[in-house]
């Protein structure tokens, strides 16, 4: 069986190894060694990747007992090799996964919730919890954790011997009799948990709640921990620069220009709708009494003042009223009303003869036309329902 070396110390990230053998599979090649510090995928962390000798390795699976390396060349059984992990990417994950169960811990020792679900992201992680909580209660929670990462506390992984687990209270999700692995952080949390973690809090840095929401019954948080909360936060700021510079405001100011400009935003929807229901009534009013069909073409009303042309032109004329919106560079909306023909059962000829696509009532239709400007209003100026 392959030393696990991450199980010995989590830190280490280059050492030398003997490869076991070699074999071509759907991945590329599954490499076993006798000694490994790669961690295969599990306990919610994504497996490590790296370099064994000038071999890339892609993905790393446990199957069986046997630690398999997927990399993207052969390489030769026998041969003793220099390894090395992506050891960035490893930090992050342990500060975020060690960040997790201090956030679980403290959780479940104030609140009594337990971790139902968790899940490592690119950027993020999220905790499913069975329960709610308020925002003063996310708050305590974020203070505790970062004050368990300033203490900079021990952080303890063992197999414990059968009748010492059998004596202590951890949480798990999974009902574990044989080979568990506990990790221990004093006075915060004891968690059956397979991954590697960092030795002490203080490496895990800050510990960040992101974001909370209602999740079957429960509540889903998510966080970043070290320096992946940095880098969240930095673009965050970078993000509120800017939109402070935009607002000419400072940025603790910010909230309230935003909410300044939402008002005036609102206020000008306001008035332009009322401009565009006025220039409804004016178009219509341009329009006399007639046989026939009347077919328009604006780019200027919305949809609700559209509607009113079109309402307003059915009381013109004895066929139909049609409204065309846009310049026919996409094509056009329509809207068509009648208060004579049923639309609903003239809907698919019309539609043929604009190249459109819509439906609606029998007094209303609307929908898209891709045809050219010319041939509605030829087919508009010979259509009789």
């Amino acid at each position: 069986m392959t030393e696990k070396l991450y199980y010995t110390d989590s830190h280490i990230h280059e050492f030398k190894a003997l490869v076991k053998s070699c074999a071509t599979c759907r991945e590329g090649w599954a490499v076993t060694l006798d000694k490994t510090a790669f961690f295969p995928e599990g306990g919610g962390q994504a497996a490590d990747t790296g370099r064994i000798g000038c071999a890339r390795v892609l993905d790393v699976q446990e199957r069986d007992g046997e630690i398999l390396h997927y990399t993207d060349r052969a390489l030769a059984p026998g041969a003793e090799l220099a390894c090395a992990l992506d050891w960035e990417q490893r930090r992050r994950r342990m500060q975020n996964h060690s960040g997790e169960h201090v956030v679980s811990g403290v959780t479940h020792r104030l609140f009594g919730l337990n971790n139902v679900g968790f899940h490592m992201g690119e950027e993020c992680m999220t905790i499913d919890f069975d329960g709610e909580l308020s925002r003063m209660q996310l708050e305590q929670i974020e203070t505790l954790a970062n004050e368990a990462v300033r203490d900079n506390l021990e952080v303890r992984a063992w197999f414990p011997e059968p009748g010492e687990l059998a004596s202590l209270e951890y949480r798990s999700k999974l009902a574990l009799r044989e080979n568990v692995r506990i990790v221990e952080i004093s006075g915060v949390d004891r968690c059956a948990c397979c991954a590697p973690h960092v030795k002490r809090t203080g490496e895990i840095g800050m510990i960040k709640l992101l974001e909370a929401e209602r999740h079957r019954g429960g509540l889903r948080i998510s966080l970043a921990c070290g320096m992946d909360a940095l880098d969240i936060f930095r673009r965050r700021q970078e993000s509120a620069a800017a939109v402070s510079a935009l607002l000419s405001a400072k940025r603790d100011e910010a909230a309230p220009a935003v909410e300044r400009l939402l008002k005036e935003q609102s206020r000008l929807k306001a008035r332009a709708a009322e401009l565009g229901m006025a220039c409804a009534r004016l178009q219509a009013a341009g329009f006399a009494p007639r046989q026939g069909n009347i077919c328009v073409f604006d780019s200027v009303l919305d949809e609700i003042a559209l509607r009113e042309l079109v309402n307003m032109l059915a009381e013109r004329c004895s066929g139909l009223a049609a409204a065309f919106s846009g310049d026919g560079a996409g094509g056009y909306r329509y809207i068509i009303g009648s208060r004579h023909a049923d639309l609903r059962a003239a809907a698919k000829k019309i539609n043929a003869g604009i190249d459109g696509r819509g439906g609606g009532s029998p007094e209303m239709i609307q929908g898209r036309a891709a045809a050219s400007r010319e041939k509605i209003q030829r087919f508009m100026d010979t259509l009789n329902v």
